[in-house]
């Protein structure tokens, strides 16, 4: 016979005890309580033995971790919200590709206009700021050393040395630094108004094509298109998968950091870096990227530099403002082409539960939680670029922020 020795439930909190106490007994005696006489047969059937309490506590746990962690993962398709195509009529849906294929077939199909952006861009008080930068760092080109990554790259001359003397180009293409041809660029975001566009075969007819960190192409094709020309990344966001390298034609670093300088000197010599300096990157940065020397280059600071200035004119607070890499690839952008659009771009803040980038169900409240960025005033910049022609939003969410 199995007897009951102390049992006892005690609250963690304030040490009450939770359950009543069983005394033992070598033979089953009554206890007398009031007019009401309890035995250890009642005792048994009130409590669970120790294998169903165990099977109990882990249905209890796994489905309060269901019920947390479901809702955060859950497919975005599933989840009502304003901006789901499965919430709207099919009808509207298509009228609404349609006209978005219509616009960029429109743009497309004209002339393409020599300096179109800088002509656009003289009526905007802060179109001074974003002419004449240079794109890419070159060896017979000083650097602004009065500045620390990402905004310069004092601290950095020797690794930059090691660097450049890696790059057999440093500088620009040959293909970019054609006189007398007019250029179209279309700066391909991560927002995920891009999903169900349909633009992907538009966006592959555009001279250059600029990307950022690892956004997928591969599967993505319909919406994003299938060619990159100039991917923009830093160590921990450029992509592990060789399949998101091909039809690329050039990777260029955006320096946060010395270190970064060092990976990319390691990821074209094919020198692997220490164990000791890899522990300095926040997650695991690519050993191996299958491109060639002369397919690499360093963006430079300049671009971070003049866009986080342009985007203190439209910030609340003032301060050192570090630009998202889409702003500053605009920015690049209007250096390198005559006309540019943007596709993928324009953050909904006002649908928390949109979906945050074309090729994940990440919802649109994740951006709170982010501090380095000020999403706001880059769009308030963007806004202003499109209303004044310089640059041409395929997809359609700035303008439509711009009644909001």
């Amino acid at each position: 016979m199995v007897t009951l020795t102390h049992l006892s439930v005690e609250d963690p909190d304030d040490g009450s005890p939770l359950l009543p106490q069983a005394v033992e007994a070598a033979t089953p005696t009554p206890v007398l309580h009031r007019q009401r006489v309890i035995t250890k047969t009642d005792l048994r059937e009130f409590f669970l033995t120790r294998s169903e309490n165990l099977a109990f506590s882990l249905v209890l746990l796994i489905g309060c971790y269901s019920a947390i962690l479901i809702p955060a993962y859950f497919p975005l398709d599933k989840v009502a919200t304003l901006s789901d195509d499965n919430q709207l009529p099919k009808d509207l849906v298509r009228t609404h590709i349609l006209v978005l294929l219509n616009r960029s077939a429109s743009l497309l199909s004209g002339p393409c206009q020599p300096r179109w952006c800088l002509d656009h861009l003289k009526p905007l008080s802060c179109s001074a700021g974003l002419l004449d930068i240079p794109v890419f760092v070159q060896k017979d080109r000083p650097v602004s050393w009065d500045l620390s990554p990402p905004q310069g790259l004092q601290g950095s001359e020797e690794h930059l040395a090691l660097a450049l003397a890696s790059l057999p180009q440093p500088g620009l293409p040959p293909s970019l630094r054609s006189e007398g041809s007019c250029r179209r660029c279309v700066v391909v975001g991560n927002g995920g108004v891009l999903h169900g566009s349909h633009l992907g075969s538009d966006i592959d007819r555009y001279d250059i094509i600029i990307r950022l960190n690892n956004a997928p192409v591969p599967g993505f094709e319909k919406d994003a298109g299938s060619r990159t020309t100039i991917r923009l990344i830093y160590p921990e966001a450029a992509p592990h998968t060789a399949n998101e390298y091909k039809k690329t034609t050039m990777v260029a670093l955006v320096v946060f950091k010395s270190l970064d300088l060092d990976w990319l000197t390691s990821v074209i010599t094919k020198q692997p870096l220490s164990f000791w300096s890899k522990m300095w990157f926040w997650r695991e940065v690519v050993d191996y990227i299958p491109l060639t020397p002369e397919s690499f280059r360093i963006l430079h600071p300049e671009i971070i530099h003049k866009t986080g200035q342009v985007l203190q004119k439209y910030a609340l607070k003032q301060g050192n403002m570090v630009p998202t890499l889409g702003a500053s690839a605009v920015v690049m952008a209007l250096q390198l082409c005559d006309h540019v659009s943007l596709a993928g771009f324009g953050y909904d803040m006002q649908h928390p539960g949109a979906r945050l980038h074309y090729y994940e169900t990440i919802r649109m409240d994740a951006m709170k939680a982010q501090v380095v960025h000020d999403v706001s005033a880059e769009k308030l910049f963007l806004r202003d670029l499109v209303a004044a022609g310089a640059v041409t939003d395929l997809t359609g969410a700035l303008s439509q922020q711009c009644r909001g």
